[in-house]
């Protein structure tokens, strides 16, 4: 080991004989793939030093006597820094007797002392010879005498590199050694690469790779291990040797692996190799002179192949195994080994059983995924077969199809012309097997900027999308129907546990509002029952004084009728004598779906015209009959707006006599042109055609082309029948088949007064009417059609439209009461107006107070040191220290983001929109009670129920929008504002308008104190690493060459390598393995045999 030569020199002075003393390995614990190499790197198992007890130690008689204990200890202290030993060696070291410790300390300082080595001392003189060299031996070639002399130079240097003190190692790096050694190599002649020098070169960056901080520094050069790699070319074997022994090390080495590949592949653009690893497979192939130096290079080569198949990615990745073994297979690796079994050596054959062993074990594990025993991947066929079977039956199938297909479309010529498409194929499905998915190769990426990662992620993308695409349309066309029965059930499950809270909830109330009205009526009576006696008093001549008159009857502008009352909850007690009654119900209109009674207000408001009424005037003068043509068939009608009779008298068109007209017209073309008959018929169709077309039902279509289609469009999205909207109507929809936007579109489709009538005509054509023709038409025959769709979709929207009133209603309330009660704003507006009357002098100033308006200029008078800084901040900054709880203002004003959202002229337009709606439900169903209904209908239970809960709902509604409007009154009047002059979303959007810069100047001062913070932590941690560094600085002049590594841990690597140790247990771990396998069948048994599997 490295350190041995550091204590050799003093022993062997002077002739004396010691001890030899020799390095045993502890036992190390190593996984399988781990390989146990990297113990060597950091590990807690040091190398030991024992002492041979044969040769007993002669101990040298000293000139200068040796001094006390103490002093050398201190001595010897100093010489065993300077060797750079680990804790274990030093301990070995100061455990020796004093007498060998004063003759190591000795000898080395009279090495130290010597004149002739001050020179050698120091890597200065090594370089500058070594660069000396390199420019030498490009003029003229160095004979024999010089090549010796050059080459102790080299040695020399290899030799001060193991036993130098670290210090030398170091400046040996700063001088920039490494490039220099590496610009010799560059450089050499072919005498020189084929002598000593070379090999001696190759054992100078060794033995600095001996070292961590000098083996780091070999790494960490770009092109270090790519020019040690350019000396396998010579035919020095063992330069040869020592240059596959640093590769295979290196291998081992964190982060190496790739390297060493990369290396590969520089030399084989540097030799000049077809592809990679031939050299070293004609190498392990070819025959030499000397059987000793044949097999040490036969072993570095197959060495060096193991640890590139197993270190590194090969450690847990099968994929890179089989692709880089497939490489050497290539190559014609397997019959070398067959040969290279003649040489029956123990060390070689080591190599050779691990490297079929791994091959085995890795082939197997392949099969296992075909559920196989073995693959012959010699057979094309076979392999196919494996393929087509694996994606027969899936999603990939059809491109492996698609790759044959393009592999036959591939340029082919007879004299294997055209091979590099089938080259960047191979290395497309190489990088694709190996990159992870970082993107990252461990392998050289054969194809630049190819990250098969990105591909694939936008191939599987691609194909997600596509197969979504087609499995949400199988699933929307498997489970519509399911889907959409599941809504309707959810949909009146949902509608019906509303409506039971709503009327629970409304029950509730009502019970508690009759409790209190029957209490006040209970005091009514006792008031009346006084009031009687004091009047029989007074009849018998006493005085009377009277109490005062009751608080009159709650109830607002909704209060519900009895007939409601009645129905839905339990029986009042009897009504007052002089309760008045209501006015009797107007009479029922007669029956055939007339208009709604006169007076009645517009239907909520929501664009949807009322049933028009029929105009009454005066008859005048009778007018002659007309005696029109009748068309042979139906027409389109033509919408025009017809004059009443009464109006013609006295007009144009009491002159006008359209019969006359009849006479010229060619009503025979007229028909033709404008039939109501929809003809489906091809220009120029077949005889076929035109008798399958005379065979199809003439479609009748009174209705408006364009009306026509979007009333079709609506229905298709219904997905219900015509018979089942009808009854869904009459039923109110208690089954939840309606949504509410699929009923505000059928509004639109209320069949109008002149469609009715041009629909009647045509009933006895009922089934030769076009599709929403017949709709409208089935639709007419509804009572009230238009009024009940109108009431059913109020239903469905009132919840909605409350629910959306109700939080804008109380936001209004819950502001105003916040900002009349907030302490922290009063205190806020004082601070304010005490800094507005400082600053502010003349008319502006002396204020007793100022318009809210005026919280948002704040922020817009900024501090004359600091632009950065406004008054706002500095208020901030007050209330900090003077009035921290001011800070919290927001939390008793949450409510005012949402109230300055409230426009109040909108909110009461709504409100009122909700009150006409429900007088408009209340209106019909007054006329739905009054007449006769069909079976089925339930518009009477259903909206009567709807009523009581929405009635009492509304009221609720408005008395707390009275409130909030009184409220909100009290709020300006509190701060000064003129009542009616200024909106709650002006007013409150002040308040929220400062509260907002009121947090981002609090947050601009925490910014402002973090920044300030931060530069002054940086500029303590400047301070503090200024000094840290200084420190350092001084320790490390005090005492260079401090760093303490395990020295020849490298060479350890090396010589493990080599004898195969690494491989030990993984070997041994195969074996058990084969051995397990060989026990569970008699075909597993014979695919033992390792050596000729597939080439």
């Amino acid at each position: 080991m490295g350190y041995l030569w550091k204590i050799l020199p003093c022993v062997l002075e002077h002739d004396q004989k010691i001890a030899p003393y020799t390095m045993t390995m502890a036992p190390r614990k190593r996984n399988r793939h781990a390989l146990g190499f990297l113990c060597c790197f950091g590990g807690s198992d040091l190398p030991e030093i024992n002492l041979k007890d044969n040769n007993p130690l002669q101990f040298l008689e000293f000139s200068v006597p040796i001094p006390p204990a103490e002093e050398l200890n201190a001595r010897f202290a100093e010489l065993v820094d300077e060797l750079d030993l680990t804790d274990k060696n030093r301990e070995a070291m100061f455990a020796l007797p004093p007498e060998k410790k004063w003759q190591i300390y000795c000898s080395k300082k009279k090495e130290q002392e010597d004149p002739n080595k001050l020179a050698t001392s120091w890597p200065d003189y090594y370089i500058d010879r070594i660069n000396s060299m390199a420019a030498m031996q490009t003029l003229y070639a160095f004979d024999e005498e010089e090549t010796e002399v050059k080459n102790k130079i080299v040695e020399d240097l290899k030799t001060a590199l193991r036993t130098q003190p670290m210090r030398f190692v170091t400046r040996f790096i700063e001088l920039d050694g490494l490039s220099c050694l590496l610009n010799f190599l560059k450089s050499m002649d072919y005498e020189t690469s084929e002598s000593r020098i070379h090999t001696s070169v190759i054992g100078c960056i060794k033995a600095l790779m001996n070292n961590s901080q000098g083996r780091a520094h070999v790494l960490a050069h770009p092109e270090s291990i790519n020019i040690i790699s350019q000396s396998l070319r010579t035919e020095n074997i063992k330069t040869k040797i020592a240059v596959l022994e640093i590769l295979g090390a290196v291998c081992l080495v964190p982060d190496g692996h790739k390297k060493v590949l990369q290396a590969m592949l520089h030399y084989q653009v540097y030799a000049a190799e077809r592809t990679r690893f031939q050299s070293l497979l004609n190498e392990l192939d070819r025959s030499m002179g000397r059987y000793r130096d044949e097999v040490n290079l036969k072993t570095a080569i197959m060495s060096f192949i193991n640890a590139v198949l197993n270190a590194g990615a090969g450690e847990d990745n099968l994929e890179f195994r089989l692709h880089l073994r497939y490489e050497f297979l290539m190559l014609g690796i397997q019959p070398v080994i067959d040969k290279l079994r003649g040489h029956e050596n123990a060390t070689l054959d080591r190599h050779l059983d691990f490297f079929e062993m791994v091959r085995n074990e890795d082939d197997l594990e392949l099969a296992k995924r075909f559920d196989l025993i073995h693959i012959d991947t010699k057979s094309a066929s076979q392999m196919f077969e494996l393929i087509k079977k694996r994606l027969k039956h899936t999603d990939a199938y059809p491109y492996l199809l698609s790759i044959l297909q393009h592999c036959l479309q591939m340029p082919y010529k007879r004299n294997g012309g055209n091979f590099q498409q089938w080259q960047l194929l191979d290395r497309i499905l190489q990088q694709i097997v190996l990159q992870d998915e970082r993107g990252d190769d461990p392998d050289i990426a054969p194809l630049e900027n190819f990250n098969v990662k990105n591909i694939i992620k936008m191939l599987v993308n691609e194909n997600e999308v596509k197969q979504w695409r087609d499995q949400a349309e199988k699933f929307r066309k498997d489970h519509a129907e399911l889907m959409s029965r599941l809504e309707k059930k959810e949909r009146e499950c949902e509608t019906k546990t509303q409506e039971k809270d709503e009327m629970m909830k409304t029950l509730n109330k009502m019970k508690d509002k009759l409790q209190k009205e029957s209490l006040e009526l209970r005091q009514t009576r006792d008031q009346m029952n006084d009031l009687v006696a004091q009047i029989n008093e007074f009849s018998q001549g006493g005085s009377i004084s009277f109490p005062p008159p009751p608080p009159p009857p709650p109830g607002g502008p909704l209060a519900l009728s009895s007939s409601h009352m009645s129905e839905n909850l339990p029986p009042l007690p009897p009504p007052l004598p002089f309760s008045s009654c209501p006015p009797p119900p107007a009479p029922p209109p007669p029956p055939g779906g007339p208009p709604p009674p006169p007076g009645a207000p517009p239907f909520f408001s929501m664009g949807v015209p009322p049933p028009s009424t029929s105009t009454f005037s005066t008859a005048g003068p009778t007018l002659k009959k007309k005696s029109i043509p009748q068309p042979s068939h139906p027409l389109k009608s033509f919408n025009w707006a017809k004059l009443s009779e009464e109006r013609i008298h006295g007009t144009i068109w009491n002159e006008i006599d359209d019969l006359k007209a009849f006479k010229v017209l060619d009503l025979e073309d007229f028909e033709k042109m404008f039939s109501a008959y929809q003809r489906h018929q091809k220009e120029m169709g077949s005889t076929e055609d035109l008798y399958l077309s005379t065979r199809k039902v003439k479609e009748l279509s009174v209705i408006d082309g364009r009306r026509a289609q979007n009333c079709v469009i609506l229905l298709s999205k219904l997905k219900l029948s015509n018979e089942e909207i009808r009854q869904a109507i009459l039923k109110m929809d208690e089954q939840e088949d309606l949504a509410k936007d699929m009923l505000e579109q059928l509004l639109k489709f209320v069949p109008e007064k002149s469609d009715t009538d041009l629909l009647e005509e045509h009933k006895h054509e009922i089934e030769r009417m076009a599709r929403a023709d017949r709709f409208l038409f089935e639709m007419s025959r509804i009572d009230h059609y238009q009024q009940r769709l109108q009431a059913l979709f109020f239903k469905k929207k009132f919840p909605e439209r409350l629910a959306e009133a109700k939080p804008k209603v109380e936001a209004i309330l819950l502001a105003s009461k916040e900002l009349i009660r907030s302490k922290r704003l009063r205190q806020l507006l004082e601070v304010v107006l005490a800094f507005g009357n400082y600053m502010n002098k003349g008319q502006r100033g002396s204020a007793y107070g100022f318009k809210v308006s005026s919280l948002n200029k704040i922020a817009d008078t900024k501090s004359s040191i600091d632009r950065n800084i406004t008054l706002l901040h500095y208020l901030i900054m007050i209330f900090e220290k003077n009035y921290p709880d001011i800070l919290d203002i927001q939390s008793e004003l949450q409510h005012l983001p949402e109230a300055a959202k409230v426009n109040l002229v909108e909110l009461e337009k709504e409100v009122n929109n909700i009150k006409t709606g429900l007088k408009a439900v209340e209106t019909e169903l007054d006329y739905q009670k009054r007449r006769m209904r069909e079976s089925g209908d339930r518009f009477v239970p259903v909206m009567s129920d709807f009523i009581t809960v929405a009635s009492f709902s509304f009221s609720e509604l408005e008395d707390l929008l009275n409130e909030a409007r009184d409220k909100y009154a009290k709020a300006l009047k509190h701060f000064g504002e003129t009542e009616g002059k200024m909106q709650p979303d002006e007013f409150f959007g002040i308040f929220d308008t400062f509260l907002q810069s009121f947090a981002e100047a609090k947050q601009d001062l925490e910014n402002m104190r973090k920044k300030k913070e931060e530069e002054e932590r940086r500029a303590r941690m400047e301070a503090m690493l200024k000094e840290q560094r200084e420190k350092e600085r001084r320790q490390k002049k005090a005492k260079a060459g401090s760093i303490s590594e395990e020295s020849g841990e490298f060479d350890d690597l090396v010589s493990a390598l080599r004898s195969g140790e690494v491989f030990d247990k993984d070997l041994s771990k195969l074996k058990r393995n084969r051995k397990r396998s060989g026990n569970q069948g008699l075909e597993t048994s014979r695919e033992r045999v390792v050596t000729k599997l597939n080439y």
